[in-house]
């Protein structure tokens, strides 16, 4: 044989073994890719209380690009910032309770904060739902719904302050069993510590649901120390309706939650006179709440008193976001270092939207759009390209069929809500083409009257029934800072349109009973049960 001849039979000997390691190469790649594909997703649902979807700047408002949120970004810059959420109900209690249930406020039973009673846990949630489905779940951090988390093979959630918790000092329940006072982290980064303890320590042969809740930023707004020299040089810009008269908006100006009229001494950090017994300190400290007028001092008064109250509100609301912040970055770097980023549904929002100034206002309950539209970020790396925007229009009875679904568990036909998981398969239309709202707590706390309304993509219609009987009209494409009811001078034709569809909601969702038996929804007083554990200090 030629020495030539013989280089070539080597060579075609040498490049068929490469092409058969090349090809079991990638069919051991499909192998892992397939296997990968086949593994049960992981979940981590976070929710701040009361985070404005204006302080996330992946929403890109003026406030939020004074004041970032760079890892909360991360979570839209991985997979999708969704521009059309609404609560159904725009308070914390009960906007968890429809999370969970997957049912309206009326159907699920929690629909006031007070008054209302506790949350039956005995109904079905979607934590149930994973557990059954073979997942470890866990709820760390913000529960607020009295009784003890059902549904959970491990809890570990604030009690004190009626459930709301406090920043220093809070008490959490573990697994409805004992209380642990924490003397010496600041509530949020207790929860983050917490958290990542739980992922450290969860069994690893089962895939995880978790709920990852703060109590921040909640009113009274006290961040870490680590975050007190935040803002210190430059004052925030006044929102465009921070001056708004409610000129035509009857219920909007008989409102209790002005920045200007409703903030007290306690949520503007003032320390009260020394000698005071604690319940005359106590008294000191809540002196604003119903109105009643104050400064620091008496030089401070007019605009320049109102304009101090609101940098000093928004200043310490926007040091407690950045904490939230800093607590989901850790989760997110945990998941990365860890190899569970790939496999992890990661979603961020809030129980509701809230007031950042806009109308005068801090607090939340109106159907109008800085408390009714919550911010929701969604990760999940199989399904949702990086970088995707959604205005499928979503509520927050939502959640819970959409989870399940993304999960491949199925959605029990009780829920209420619909799975927007297509949106993000070729479907990026907009599947509702209306949102129901429903809010029904009154007087306490800022005197915001009952009222129902739909959400189309252009026109909001509400009805004010309580102890009056008022309708609103706005057209949000000329007037989405909602200053101008329309409903006297509308066409016709457009309200007819509009109360048919309201109708027909009411209908679907159950809640078409009549403004009387809606009143006394209201006016109903069921004590809430609530029972501390034993208590032991850490």
């Amino acid at each position: 044989m030629k020495p030539n001849t013989q280089l070539n039979i080597y060579s075609l000997s040498v490049f068929l073994l490469l092409a058969l390691g090349a090809c079991n190469s990638g069919k051991e790649e499909q192998k892992d890719i397939s296997k990968k594909a086949n593994k049960p997703l992981n979940i981590i649902y976070i929710m701040a209380d009361d985070h404005a979807y204006q302080a996330v700047s992946a929403y890109g408002s003026k406030i939020s690009k004074l004041a970032p949120t760079p890892n909360i970004d991360r979570i839209a810059e991985q997979g999708a910032r969704m521009d059309a959420v609404y609560c159904t109900n725009s308070i914390c209690g009960p906007s968890r309770s429809s999370i969970l249930t997957g049912k309206f406020s009326h159907v699920n039973g929690f629909y006031k904060n007070v008054d209302g009673g506790d949350f039956n846990g005995a109904q079905l949630t979607f934590p149930k739902v994973f557990q059954k489905n073979g997942y470890q779940t866990a709820v760390i951090g913000k529960w607020h719904l009295g009784t003890t988390p059902t549904g959970f093979d491990y809890s570990k959630v604030l009690i004190n302050w009626g459930g709301q918790g406090t920043y220093f000092n809070p008490q959490f329940c573990i697994n409805g069993k004992d209380t642990v006072i924490e003397t010496k982290r600041h509530s949020t980064k207790a929860i983050e510590d917490d958290c990542l303890d739980w992922l450290d320590n969860r069994d690893t042969t089962k895939p995880f649901m978790l709920l990852y809740q703060f109590k921040a930023p909640h009113r009274d707004w006290r961040p870490d120390s680590m975050f007190h020299e935040l803002f210190q040089d430059f004052d925030f810009p006044l929102p465009e309706t921070f001056e708004d008269d409610y000129a035509g908006r009857l219920a909007a100006s008989e409102n209790m939650m002005e920045i200007g009229n409703h903030l007290n001494r306690r949520d503007m950090k003032q320390v009260p006179p020394p000698g005071l017994s604690r319940r005359d300190s106590m008294r000191w400290l809540a002196y604003g709440d119903k109105g009643q007028y104050w400064s620091p001092n008496d030089s401070l008064t007019g605009d320049a008193l109102k304009y101090w109250k609101y940098q000093t509100y928004i200043k310490d609301y926007l040091r407690c976001v950045a904490g939230v912040d800093r607590a989901v970055g850790s989760v997110l770097d945990y998941l990365e270092e860890n190899g569970l980023s790939e496999n992890t549904i990661v979603v961020y929002t809030s129980d509701q939207g809230f007031y950042l100034g806009e109308h005068g206002w801090f607090d939340k309950r109106w159907m109008y759009e800085e408390s009714f539209k919550m911010p929701f970020l969604i990760k999940n790396p199989r399904t949702i390209e990086a970088g995707t925007t959604s205005d499928a229009m979503v509520m927050n009875v939502d959640f819970a069929p959409t989870l399940l679904d993304m999960a491949g568990i199925e959605i029990p036909s009780e829920m209420q809500g619909k799975s927007f998981k297509g949106a993000f398969e070729g479907d990026k239309k907009n599947n509702r083409k209306s949102v129901y709202y429903h809010y029904y707590e009154y007087p306490i706390w800022h005197k915001v009257q009952p009222h129902y309304g739909v959400k189309t993509e252009r026109y909001k219609l509400m009805h004010f029934y309580y102890s009056i009987d008022e309708w609103e009209l706005y057209d949000l494409k000329t007037d989405p800072n909602e200053m101008r009811n329309i409903y006297s001078e509308a066409a016709p034709e457009l309200i007819e349109l509009l109360k048919k569809e309201l109708e027909a909601l009411r209908k679907e969702y159950k809640d078409d009973g009549s403004i009387e038996q809606m009143r006394r929804m209201t006016d109903t007083v069921i004590r809430r049960v609530y029972n501390e554990p034993n208590k032991l200090i850490k």
